[in-house]
């Protein structure tokens, strides 16, 4: 009953698409422009850095605070599986966030919400690595697809070396659902880029660039 809850908590919170509403706040529906996609990148491309910038955060902040929601109701009685219910909030989230019922289940990518479950079910240097990774992949392929798709694989990576090396201190059945949890978002974001990668394969995937903000 507790993972329930917790992908509810997640999906509820996902539900909030910050891009869509920032969008609607300017006038613009975001899902008629460029990829028609709600997330951070489509964000940056048709409205601006200050879009996307905020798109990233919202979308990001929405997995934290639903993490920490998380720790608030099972911190204390159930402290020996919080590292695993907190996944199991930040995956609510990104499924909230990419099917939102009100939209058609026609949401974002959950690169952004997925970055939100690193800051807050992880520890600092496993933060770095994944921050490392993806501006290097970026910068190197100027392919913000090449580097969603690269720094989920290492987070999952990451999510199986940390439990293995006792990092999450959690029983090792729980460890396997975070295990599962982990590649399950890794196949998710492969599923929702499948696009981006027959572009990218073709040679006509879009590199990185800023819009004007309107």
């Amino acid at each position: 009953m507790e993972r329930l809850i917790c992908v509810i908590i997640g999906y509820a919170l996902g539900l909030i698409e910050t891009g869509y509403f920032y969008g609607k706040l300017h006038h613009v529906d975001i899902r008629q422009k460029g990829s028609g996609n709600v997330g951070t990148t489509n964000a940056l491309r048709t409205l601006g850095w200050k879009a996307g910038l905020v798109t990233f955060l919202g979308d990001c902040f929405k997995c934290i605070i639903a993490v920490v929601i998380v720790h608030l109701i099972y911190g204390r009685n159930h402290a020996d599986m919080v590292p695993m219910l907190a996944m199991y909030a930040g995956l609510g989230a990104v499924l909230g966030h990419n099917y939102p019922f009100y939209m058609k289940f026609k949401g974002g990518k959950g690169i952004a919400v997925t970055a939100g479950m690193i800051a807050s079910t992880t520890n600092i240097w496993m933060i770095l690595i994944c921050i490392a990774v993806f501006a290097g992949t970026v910068a190197l392929t100027r392919y913000v697809s090449v580097g969603s798709l690269v720094v989920v694989t290492v987070y999952m990576i990451e999510v199986i070396v940390c439990g293995q090396m006792g990092g999450y201190g959690v029983e090792a059945g729980y460890l396997h659902e975070m295990y599962g949890i982990a590649v399950f978002l890794v196949l998710s974001a492969f599923f929702k880029h499948r696009a981006n990668i027959g572009r990218l394969l073709n040679g006509t995937e879009n590199k990185l660039s800023v819009g004007k903000e309107s």
